[in-house]
């Protein structure tokens, strides 16, 4: 059995959540384009079988804390290439490798302070910096456009060193409590007790190329368990 966010009745009203939603968690960092897809597919998915009570928290994994560096711009340039060719013709339209960004700590914080909101929030900022950084091209790491992202949302785009702290320690918290969990890299989603990692692509290495597919194998078993095999 999934387990049910952490959130009263009232609080869930007023946000268009039901108030005993489904908890899917993923672990997943804003620089991944792995996570964009995986993303991408799993709003889409939900919306065409109306599943408004399954709810999305993306967890941060920051990948420049995981590997002691960031990623690089070209290697993800390439990653993005090869995505584009064999499994994702509609996404990263805008991607420009001139302005990925150095980090991504602080559009986790966003991320953070967002899910401190509420859920609905939380999961919106989540997607927003990932189509500002995939779809259009932006530099999340950029302070002007993380607040004109967070007044998009009502967010305070200025919150003040007490809530950059509250957010940094989030951010930290579910890196460390994902190390706990067993995450495997971005992005690794989490169905109560079961786990699937990166469960709707399949990534290899042939010839020193980077192949990427759909394992529909795993696709169909994280489908099955999130949706109950619907779709």
């Amino acid at each position: 059995m999934t387990r049910p966010v952490s959130e009263s009745r009232d609080q869930s009203a007023g946000l268009g959540v039901p108030a005993c939603p489904v908890l899917v968690e993923v672990f997943a960092d804003i620089t991944c384009p792995f996570a964009h897809v995986g993303l991408r597919r799993f709003v889409e998915h939900r919306a065409r079988l109306d599943r408004a009570d399954i709810v999305l928290r993306v967890r941060a994994w920051p990948l420049e804390l995981v590997n002691g560096e960031p990623l690089a711009a070209d290697a993800v340039a390439e990653r993005v290439a090869r995505i584009r060719e064999q499994v994702a013709p509609d996404l990263f339209t805008g991607f420009d490798r001139g302005r990925f960004p150095s980090t991504s700590l602080p559009a986790l914080r966003l991320v953070a302070a967002a899910y401190g909101r509420d859920e609905r929030t939380g999961e919106q900022v989540s997607m927003a910096l990932r189509t500002a950084l995939f779809e259009e091209g932006l530099d999340v790491s950029e302070p002007t456009v993380l607040a004109s992202i967070a007044r998009c949302h009502a967010l305070d785009p200025d919150p003040g060193p007490e809530a950059e702290a509250d957010a940094e320690r989030a951010v930290l918290s579910d890196w460390h409590e994902g190390i706990a969990r067993g995450v495997l890299g971005s992005p690794h989603f989490f169905v109560g007790t079961r786990s699937h990692f990166c469960p709707m692509l399949d990534i290899r290495s042939v010839d020193e190329q980077l192949v990427v597919g759909v394992d529909a194998s795993r696709l169909s078993a994280f489908v099955a368990d999130v949706f109950g095999g619907l779709g």
